[in-house]
């Protein structure tokens, strides 16, 4: 199979070795025989409902977050549509912020989110920073532990009913205070674990391929229906 992955604004949302992931990406889908198609998907770019099975949103720092937030936003709708027909996501760190309702910065800067996930960040005044170890049950009775590195200020609150990636075994999480790390959606993650993340959490990597492998297989069965 033919696995399409749309990474948004590869050029401004990098700092933390998003790259690492895109290959980790690619190297465990061809140890399966399947082919990895990487679109980057930047200013201005549209998002295709449809067109990618997977998308992928990394970090910057709030420089590159104000430049990429209004574009980000406008995308939102198709977005959102193609993470309701099943597409898969990934977002880490500042992608994870945008992709709420909004972040407010650390001098007060609003920027806008796309509103894919049910949160919303505000900077507070110290950084969380440190290793991280949470418990994840991405599927029942499918108990995982996820590793990784956070440096954030921001302070995520999750809509109430809305899931959380995992339990804070080790570190801060969402805000140091809830006891809980990043959002799950369905088959869209957003968090704040980096380092990079995948590399580190190859189980990870899997699953989000096998969300992705899953739409790629409907989309060609209605394809060939004639649908779109």
């Amino acid at each position: 199979m033919r696995i399409r992955v749309a990474h948004l604004y590869p050029d401004y949302l990098n700092i933390y070795a998003d790259r690492g992931n895109i290959a980790v990406f690619d190297r465990r889908a061809s140890w399966r025989g399947h082919e990895l198609d990487v679109d980057a998907i930047g200013m201005g770019d549209a998002i295709v409902p449809g067109a990618h099975d997977l998308y992928y949103v990394g970090g910057g720092q709030d420089r590159e977050q104000l430049l990429v937030a209004p574009d980000l936003a406008a995308k939102a709708e198709p977005l959102r549509e193609a993470l309701d027909r099943g597409a898969a996501l990934l977002a880490v760190c500042g992608g994870y912020q945008l992709l709420g309702r909004g972040y407010r910065g650390f001098h007060g800067e609003d920027m806008p989110g796309a509103g894919v996930l049910p949160l919303e960040t505000v900077a507070g005044e110290r950084r969380l920073i440190g290793d991280v170890l949470l418990e994840c049950e991405l599927e029942p009775g499918w108990r995982e532990t996820l590793a990784g590195f956070e440096n954030h200020a921001g302070r995520t609150k999750l809509d109430s009913g809305a899931a959380p990636l995992g339990r804070v075994v080790a570190g801060f999480g969402n805000d140091g205070e809830s006891g809980y790390e990043g959002c799950r959606l369905g088959r869209a993650i957003g968090t704040y674990l980096h380092g990079p993340l995948l590399p580190r959490n190859p189980w990870l990597a899997d699953w989000l391929l096998a969300q992705a492998l899953a739409h790629a297989v409907s989309a060609g069965r209605a394809h060939s229906r004639g649908g779109r």
